[in-house]
């Protein structure tokens, strides 16, 4: 791997730990560092960090606060 691949992923916490828990990475990026991307998006998709994960959290937590007003009524 490249030096600017390796500090890259270790300055991620989560890009770190989803490459700990699929090897398979490590031989990806060292034949080619451009697939630092997809594994980006893969660690992303794992953890729920996209946008629209943090989008659907916080319509399921006004979701469950309107239920709970409506239960207090």
């Amino acid at each position: 791997m490249d030096l600017y691949t390796i500090n890259y992923v270790k300055s991620n916490p989560h890009i770190y730990n989803y490459l700990r828990e699929n090897s398979t990475w490590y031989k990806l990026l060292n034949r080619d560092p451009s697939t630092l991307k997809v594994l980006e998006e893969r660690a992303k998709e794992k953890y729920k960090l996209r946008l629209s994960d943090r989008l659907e959290k916080i319509s399921n937590n006004i979701s469950l606060i309107s239920s709970f007003m409506d239960v207090l009524k």
